[in-house]
């Protein structure tokens, strides 16, 4: 089935599902779908089979299409987050993922400074002072920033001798990602975090692992901080920081 005919009906419902908007328990049909969004049976058994590929809903004889619950969707998917980042949860499933991000990350690129290619090296550190030079420039140059961080964190873990960490360089893409259409990043990049990403190139580059481990937990825990400052300004009057959703 090509993906430009169940994409439309496989976003609308996943993003519903993973809002909330469509319970746990509720009961979907083909027909229903069908008729929703103007589509065939045959795409709309197709949607179906994607979602239930992400544990999102579990169809069966006489039971008809079921929504299943959080604790059964495959949340590492990058679909899913980004389905997730969309909706109203968006600070909370931010939050997850950087706290993955925290147990991740560092140790990533500790390894990359041990088991990475010269040639990865060298792209890192290139990459990092291109990041540096954009972000001293100024504004009008987001999308290119933005590119070049995901490649720099892809490249990590990748290159870290893990295989478990490389396989989530799609999940750190779409949080860094999110992120960005979150208005979660600054106008312009903090001077510190162009220094870490600096810090974390440079170190991997000679092979230091445990200074690449510290510059990249700082990375991450600015995120954390920053996390915590629009969860904050979010909060109901008379919530703290730490109830607010």
């Amino acid at each position: 089935m090509p993906q430009v005919l169940h994409s439309p009906v496989l976003d609308a419902l996943g993003r519903r599902i993973t809002g909330g908007e469509v319970a746990a328990g509720a009961i979907l049909t083909l027909d229903g779908i069908g008729v929703e969004f103007g589509v065939s049976r045959t795409v709309a058994r197709e949607a179906m089979r994607l979602l239930e590929g992400l544990g999102l809903v579990r169809s069966g004889p006489r039971v008809g299409i079921v929504v299943l619950p959080q604790t059964a969707w495959n949340v590492l998917d990058p679909r899913v987050i980004a389905w997730r980042l969309d909706g109203p949860g968006r600070l909370a499933q931010m939050r997850s993922l950087t706290e993955l991000r925290l147990a991740v990350e560092p140790l990533a690129a500790a390894g990359a400074a041990s088991a990475a290619s010269a040639a990865d090296r060298d792209e890192l550190v290139t990459i990092a002072r291109r990041m540096r030079a954009l972000g001293e420039a100024g504004e009008g140059n987001h999308d290119a920033f933005l590119a070049l961080d995901i490649r720099m964190h892809e490249l990590l873990l990748r290159s870290s001798g893990n295989e478990l960490f490389g396989a989530l360089s799609g999940v750190i893409a779409v949080v860094l990602s999110g992120r960005t259409h979150l208005g979660l990043m600054p106008v312009f990049p903090e001077p510190a975090a162009l220094d870490a990403h600096e810090a974390v190139a440079l170190a991997v580059a000679a092979g230091d692992g445990a200074a690449a481990e510290e510059a990249m937990a700082r990375i991450v825990h600015e995120v954390r901080a920053a996390l915590g400052s629009a969860a904050a300004l979010s909060a109901p009057a008379g919530l703290s920081s730490a109830t607010a959703p």
